[in-house]
């Protein structure tokens, strides 16, 4: 019963600033803090920094890595440590300070089926010059276009359809309808996506079978 009485417990011990280091990290550190002798705590806190490199030995002598090690150990000791470190300290403040939130984009696009890059190929194609290689481009975007309006219906499309939206899209401003050119044909497109589709049933199901042949076997 007095060994049990002594146990200690995860929850009773002191919090652990950066766990990944474990509970014997930061006793070392504790104890580099609690040393009078100022050399003493130069030479221990090198010590430890040596230690915490060791751990990502690839990394330990870049010196970006160095000065996040040091930012770490100041971390782990609450910046009560006073040593001589080699780098300016990052304030306390300044670690805990909470980034600015991001700003999504707020896209609602009318064929979201497309998504929006698409819509963003689509203004870049405008600003080019009218010519074979934005030609080129515009057939790609609709080309792909086309494909993803099967990705989402999975059947047949007319391709006025997909030149109509592209109308839409670019504001006018191409207009693959008078060319008279067809695109891709939709059972390329169809069969493209069948074929992935037979390709990665197929590996799952030969992993099974391998699983279900290995099955009383015996092993020697």
């Amino acid at each position: 019963m007095t060994q049990i009485d002594h146990l200690e417990y995860n929850t009773e011990r002191p919090h652990l600033h950066i766990p990944e280091y474990g509970r014997h990290f930061q006793k070392m550190v504790d104890y580099c803090v609690g040393i009078e002798d100022r050399d003493e705590r130069n030479r221990i806190a090198q010590a430890i920094i040596s230690v915490m490199g060791n751990m990502q030995p690839h990394l330990r002598d870049v010196p970006d890595f160095q000065h996040k090690l040091w930012d770490q150990l100041f971390i782990m000791s609450d910046f009560k440590l006073d040593v001589d470190s080699p780098f300016p300290i990052t304030p306390k403040e300044t670690l805990q300070q909470r980034p600015e939130p991001l700003d999504y984009p707020q896209n609602h696009p009318k064929y979201r089926f497309y998504g929006n890059n698409i819509k963003r190929m689509i203004d870049q194609a405008i600003q080019w010059e009218k010519g074979d290689k934005r030609d080129g481009l515009e057939y790609a975007i609709a080309n792909h276009m086309k494909k993803c309006y099967l990705n989402w219906n999975k059947d047949t499309v007319d391709d006025k359809v997909i030149f109509q939206h592209l109308f839409e899209l670019s504001d006018g401003q191409i207009d693959l309808a008078s060319d008279g050119e067809n695109l891709t044909e939709s059972g390329q497109f169809l069969k493209q996506q069948q074929t992935r589709t037979t390709k990665s049933s197929g590996r799952s199901n030969s992993g099974k079978k391998g699983s279900r042949g290995s099955r009383g076997k015996k092993r020697y």
